[in-house]
């Protein structure tokens, strides 16, 4: 419930997390394994990356305990030891790996490597120790304890897949086809040895207008507390969240387009407004759509003063 909070749109993804949470809290999963390993697999935009934040804060309490390792960087062989840290003997020793630094510093943590078939083949080995065994030893030769992190890796591996039958993903039999497709692309690109070491393999489904209706509900929710800090009340009308749904809906790229419409649609002409002191402390201002046209009107409705 706390995840489908913060993620819209994909039930079974977060079905899927949760009950690999519930068997490592139940003590059910083995415990020299990390708390759960997945691959989430979809398109971009889709909330990969923040059921990975959320997870972190169901989880740690802190959206902060995640370490986040994008793999695009690892792609010469010789970047590996980055992750672990370099030998004795060679620039860097003293400094650590990026991944094992980071986990030892932080042993509670989501662990999220993004864009994983971006990688060089040679860090699969390194994640294959830590999915087996729950440790790796660093170029220092210390070991760093993985068994209590969660490990994500995202890719966009048969996306485009998904994206193509979009308009029919609902339908079970649209869905067992894109699922075949997808799992064919990921096994032709990863090996069977690293594929059966994962908890989960999810996809998530690519978002449609009334998910994105939510997710703007979401967003202004969150603009909501920013003013209410500074006691200013912001009530948005349905034909204004129309308009923000509308504008910042495109199927290729999920909710991302939707956080730069807001702030170019919502955010911009209500910082300027601040700042030329229109709306003041204390103000509600409401939020419309002008008749007519593609931009926002903003009315404050001043405080009422109390009487001296």
């Amino acid at each position: 419930e706390h995840l489908s909070e913060r993620v819209v749109g994909q039930p079974e993804a977060i079905a899927a997390v949760a009950n690999a949470i519930r068997r490592a809290r139940a003590g059910l999963q083995d415990p020299n394994r990390p708390i759960g390993s997945f691959i989430f697999l979809g398109p971009t935009g889709v909330g990969k990356t923040e059921t990975a934040r959320a997870l972190a804060e169901f989880l740690f309490d802190d959206e902060d305990a995640m370490v986040r390792i994008d793999m695009s960087e690892y792609m010469e062989q010789h970047a590996v030891a980055r992750l672990i840290g370099a030998p004795p003997g060679y620039v860097g020793y003293e400094e650590g790996g990026q991944l094992t630094e980071a986990v030892r510093r932080r042993p509670y943590s989501v662990v999220l490597f993004d864009e994983i078939e971006k990688a060089h083949p040679d860090v699969f080995n390194v994640l294959l120790q830590i999915l087996d065994d729950g440790r790796l030893t660093d170029g220092q030769g210390r070991t760093v304890n993985f068994r209590n992190t969660v490990i994500i890796m995202t890719s966009n591996l048969g996306s485009h897949y998904i994206l193509e039958y979009a308009p029919r993903m609902h339908e079970p039999e649209i869905r067992e086809r894109v699922e075949t497709l997808v799992m064919e692309e990921l096994r032709r690109t990863f090996r069977p040895e690293f594929l059966n070491r994962i908890d989960e393999i999810l996809i998530f489904r690519p978002l449609g207008r009334e998910e994105v209706k939510q997710i703007v509900e979401l967003q202004l929710r969150r603009l909501q507390a920013m003013l209410a800090e500074r006691k200013i009340t912001l009530q948005v009308t349905e034909a204004a969240k129309e308009l923000l749904a509308e504008e910042g809906f495109d199927p290729a790229f999920g909710a991302r387009p939707l956080k730069r419409t807001i702030q170019r649609l919502l955010q911009n002409p209500l910082a300027i407004k601040l700042l030329e002191g229109e709306i003041h402390e204390g103000d509600t201002v409401v939020v419309d759509r002008e008749p007519g046209t593609d931009r926002l009107t903003f009315t404050p409705l001043e405080a009422p003063v109390a009487a001296a």
